[in-house]
């Protein structure tokens, strides 16, 4: 497997572990719509919690939250909406991003509730 994608999904795991350990509940991982993929979809308390995870193995070129920008907004937020009419929720939701740097056995977590709005 190609090093950018070990360190993503490990990146993905140190998250959904970060999200158990706060109290979130997991409802999925890399859900799909399309080809628009979710990495993380969880509750926090009575709101839908839609997560991005971006892992990188030093900031030398910025945050990873970064990577973030209006064209993954856009997706992610298509694939809420389908997310929400398949399961049938009527809930609030927000869209966090979790930022991780990973290098050898150490991290740093920030998470960014709140990240972006819908428009």
């Amino acid at each position: 497997m190609a090093k950018h994608i070990t360190l993503g999904k490990r990146g993905e795991e140190l998250a959904r572990k970060y999200l158990k350990e706060k109290g979130y509940r997991i409802l999925d991982t890399n859900w799909r719509h399309g080809h628009d993929e979710v990495d993380i979809i969880a509750m926090d308390g009575d709101e839908l919690v839609i997560v991005e995870v971006k892992t990188r193995s030093s900031d030398r070129y910025g945050e990873p939250e970064e990577d973030v920008g209006p064209a993954k907004e856009k997706f992610l937020i298509r694939a809420t909406e389908a997310y929400l009419e398949e399961k049938d929720l009527d809930v609030n939701s927000r869209f966090d991003i979790i930022s991780i740097i990973l290098n050898k056995n150490e991290f740093r977590i920030n998470h960014i509730e709140d990240a972006f709005y819908p428009e």
